[in-house]
């Protein structure tokens, strides 16, 4: 039997040693444990607050006038005295005191049953709270293993697209200069009729809240809009864009700043604009 095994069964009877129905060579045993085990100790102290309790719940309930003489009666008959019968202290009442305390035996074990089924019930309550804590920590993981893969997909697919305009028989190139409100801002453009528009700006100036930047394609007839884009903290920003394949021949290439989400036609100052040759 492991040492484990055996400390189980000691603090199976320390209920039994509490309630005094532990006897004999039993109980000389479990009290020398009790002098090693400062755990059983404290299992037995905690148990015999809780009999001690219960013996003193129940009411005191006198007999009915007809028992008490039928009983005094036969006493009488075998030679005891009603005096004597009257004035025996209680606790001397061998007989009466076995059946007197079979209620309370049974409260007390319902009691404990009812403690140990609480103690099982908070233990398993924490190996429920542990496993969700398992299962929330392994979605977070999933949903962040999912995001950065969608974030290199993306990256991988804007790459490939900026591979395709560069290499476009169609391709032009358009330089663009920073403007009065970002004079250090710098652009290049790459646009192709058939394959897109790579564009690429550094120095841009932050973005106040509720605003973004628009790329504009702008032709003799109207500027088109070609989406938008918030530049990173330094500044720089990288975009690859369709354009309509039936657009009419560019003349210029311009970046303005818009309410959130762009606009039909440029609203806000211009911030970059480059003419195409």
């Amino acid at each position: 039997m492991s040492p484990s095994t055996g400390h189980a069964l000691k603090r199976e009877q320390a209920e039994a040693y509490a309630l005094a129905v532990l006897e004999g060579d039993e109980r000389a045993d479990f009290e020398a444990h009790l002098l090693v085990c400062a755990e059983c100790s404290a299992a037995v102290r905690s148990l015999e607050a809780v009999a001690a309790a219960l013996a003193y719940s129940a009411p005191q309930v006198d007999p009915p006038p007809a028992v008490r003489e039928r009983v005094i009666g036969s006493v009488q008959g075998s030679g005891v005295s009603q005096e004597t019968l009257v004035g025996r202290e209680p606790s001397r009442n061998i007989a009466r005191a076995p059946r007197g305390w079979l209620p309370f035996l049974a409260a007390a074990a319902c009691l404990i049953a009812a403690v140990g089924l609480g103690l099982y019930s908070v233990t398993e309550r924490r190996h429920v709270i542990a496993l969700e804590q398992l299962v929330r920590d392994a979605t977070q993981r999933a949903e962040t293993a999912n995001r950065q893969r969608d974030e290199v997909t993306q990256r991988a697919t804007e790459n490939q697209a900026v591979v395709i305009v560069l290499n476009a028989s169609d391709l032009v190139r358009v330089d663009l200069a920073g403007q009065p409100v970002a004079p250090r801002a710098a652009a290049r453009a790459f646009w192709s009729r058939t394959r897109g528009l790579v564009f690429t700006a550094s120095s841009l100036p932050p973005l106040p809240a509720g605003r973004t930047y628009q790329l504009w394609v702008v032709t003799a007839a109207a500027p088109i809009g070609a989406g938008v884009l918030k530049p990173g903290v330094d500044g720089d920003a990288h975009g690859v864009f369709m354009t309509p394949s039936d657009l009419a021949k560019p003349v210029a290439i311009a970046l303005t700043i818009e309410p959130e989400g762009g606009v039909p036609a440029p609203t806000g100052d211009k911030y970059l604009v480059g003419l195409v040759n």
